[in-house]
């Protein structure tokens, strides 16, 4: 069973706060390549990410991307909702397949609208997505196509159990916003040295000391915020808590 509180933000929440969520989470399966939100579209749900990852997209009047965040089991998809604004300039793909809770629009806001824990960690948490957003945005403008795959592939690997991910190099650089060419070359060189292995789609990091010395300062800057600002990830989930929510997976 995939408890909600593999989820460090709800696994953060006070038992009381918690309580009130647990019955009406429901438990998905994201598979690459689904869109949860399309630019200017109503949102009717916010996502609290498990084993999946979440790619935040600018996407261009020419269908040209960039990702400006990624969001994992570190957080909430959904920080319009009780920001005020109910709909995002940004498109939400999975770019990890896995499992994620849902819930409902409404349900947030009213919990979001007591005030107390709730509120506080949220607000924190949106704090800390906007570095990791500035902070996209200042590395894609001033640093090399290498700094900044080492950049996504440590992010996304923070958000992920293992070592590895699947991703193809033209999705990459969808995402980098940059020319496939960029990303085969930096990928290249970083296998040569023995920081990653890639073969179809799969790749894996075999040195991840070696790909922090390489990479740009941007991501220790948004490491930082999120240490600051919001509760140990590690820290061992609940024990005893009752799970009321639904456990049907949806399709």
């Amino acid at each position: 069973m995939t408890s909600p509180t593999s989820n460090h933000l709800l696994n953060a929440l006070p038992r009381q706060e918690y309580e009130r969520l647990a019955p009406h989470l429901e438990l998905i399966k994201l598979n690459l390549g689904d869109v949860l939100y399309e630019s200017g579209s109503q949102m009717r749900h916010a996502y609290f990410p498990i084993t999946s990852i979440i790619s935040l997209l600018y996407v261009l009047e020419n269908g040209s991307s960039a990702e400006i965040a990624v969001v994992g089991n570190e957080g909430i998809l959904g920080i319009a909702l009780f920001m005020g604004g109910n709909t995002t300039p940004s498109r939400a793909v999975v770019q990890s397949k896995g499992s994620a809770y849902r819930l409902k629009a409404d349900i947030l806001l009213d919990e979001f609208n007591r005030g107390g824990p709730s509120q506080n960690l949220l607000l924190r948490y949106t704090q800390a997505l906007i570095t990791q957003m500035t902070q996209t945005a200042v590395c894609n403008r001033h640093h090399t196509v290498e700094q900044q795959l080492c950049r996504w592939l440590l992010l996304s690997l923070d958000r992920l159990s293992g070592n590895s991910l699947n991703m193809t190099q033209e999705l990459i650089a969808n995402m980098l916003g940059v020319r496939r060419e960029g990303v085969t070359e930096a990928a290249g060189r970083l296998q040569r040295e023995g920081l990653i292995k890639y073969c179809r789609g799969h790749i894996e990091v075999l040195d991840r000391n070696l790909l922090e010395a390489r990479v740009c300062e941007c991501y220790q800057v948004v490491q930082t915020e999120f240490e600051r600002l919001l509760p140990n990830k590690d820290q061992s989930p609940r024990l005893g808590f009752p799970i009321a929510c639904s456990e049907k997976i949806a399709s």
